[in-house]
């Protein structure tokens, strides 16, 4: 389905995310695990952990499940441990793990190392409105025995709920939190654990921005992907390329150039439309059919001389460009490199389906194959 707008620029509605049609998500989370679970073998493991009322499960629900922000405040304080499958994606293809705030890591029953051997990612979660100097406690005691058990985890810590904090509080929390955490470290001879720190909110784009960033760390094509968008930008006149996950408006790649969080939002906005509209007229009379398949694609015009692109690249990918008017009245051009770099991207997603994540691959491991934007093969990125 094709669309297209011209729209003038919203200037002050930016901090605000939207959300899909429910029945558009991931599906329903799997059953609790209250016994030590099996491992997965292929799929990376993100452990989101934190205390009590932090905010975990609320992140979940909005990124994953398109739950309202607004809706969270009615959900009941985890009690067990729940594995969500996010399999619905081709590439962000992992599994979450929501744990409780009470979680007793000295408990005899608490098989943390099964848990954390197999884990790619932990993502720490810290309430900015409370008091963090016992979430600090917690952070040390969970990455330490984390990385004891699997030094290749990346650690992530989410400075939640700073939506309500004033950007001089919020720069000096992080400060003052990104100090105290690093300090006990060392003092624990742990110089070599790397914590990355976000500033999250689940209330505008800041927490998809923080997710994308995590998720980037477990793709191992990254460089690759990186690499094909330079040359498509480069010879397109494009000025900002995002490669989405439709369905969580999780970036998994992006070009060289700085990312902009407003050109961010931007984008993500053009996914909601996209789909919103699709839902509403895209689907057959009876409702079958699907909102975003290989004829997706939309184009929004900004008053500004903006151009907001879009095109489906695989069944769960869309590549959102921004450029110039005068740019894109070259769009035979663009659609041509577009093609090429779609038969680029598939490419290199049939040797991630041959060569398997492993929780010892490291944030930018290349891929064995990589290919230039006409599908020739080349020498890695």
């Amino acid at each position: 389905m094709s669309i297209q707008y011209e729209v003038e620029p919203l200037a002050d509605s930016y901090g605000v995310a939207d959300s899909f049609p429910k029945d558009f998500g991931y599906g329903e989370e799997e059953a609790d695990i209250e016994d030590s679970p099996t491992p997965s073998d292929s799929k990376p493991r993100i452990l989101l952990m934190g205390l009590r009322r932090s905010g975990k499960s609320s992140i979940q629900k909005v990124v994953f499940h398109k739950m309202s922000p607004n809706e969270t405040l009615f959900l009941e304080s985890t009690n067990k441990i729940y594995k969500d499958d996010i399999s619905s994606s081709s590439f962000v293809n992992f599994q979450i793990w929501d744990f409780p705030g009470q979680v007793d890591f000295f408990d005899p029953t608490f098989d943390y190392e099964m848990i954390f051997r197999g884990t790619g990612a932990l993502i720490f979660v810290i309430d900015a409105q409370d008091d963090y100097v016992e979430a600090l406690g917690r952070l040390h005691l969970t990455v330490s025995r984390a990385y004891r058990v699997n030094p290749e985890i990346n650690f992530e810590v989410f400075i939640h709920k700073v939506d309500g904090l004033s950007d001089d509080h919020k720069i000096e929390t992080q400060r003052d939190i990104h100090q105290r955490a690093n300090d006990d470290l060392a003092d624990a001879s742990l110089e070599k654990l790397h914590l990355s720190f976000y500033l999250t909110s689940i209330y505008d784009h800041s927490i998809f921005e923080a997710f994308s960033k995590v998720v980037q760390k477990l793709i191992p094509q990254l460089p690759t992907l990186e690499n094909l968008l330079n040359i498509f930008i480069s010879n397109s006149g494009i000025e900002k390329a995002f490669l989405f996950d439709v369905v969580s408006k999780i970036y998994i790649a992006t070009d060289s150039s700085p990312v902009d969080m407003q050109s961010y939002e931007l984008c993500c906005d053009m996914i909601d439309v996209v789909i919103d509209v699709s839902c509403i007229y895209g689907l057959k009379e009876d409702g079958s059919g699907s909102a975003y398949d290989k004829e997706s694609m939309a184009i929004i015009k900004l008053n500004n001389t903006t151009v907001l692109y879009l095109k489906e690249v695989t069944k769960f990918l869309a590549l959102v460009c921004i450029l110039r008017e005068e740019s894109f009245e070259r769009k035979g051009l663009i659609d041509y490199n577009f093609h090429c770099f779609r038969k680029a991207v598939h490419e290199v997603f049939e040797v991630g389906v041959s060569t398997p994540w492993t929780g010892s691959q490291a944030a930018g491991t290349p891929c064995t194959k990589a290919v230039t934007l006409n599908g020739t093969p080349r020498s890695t990125v």
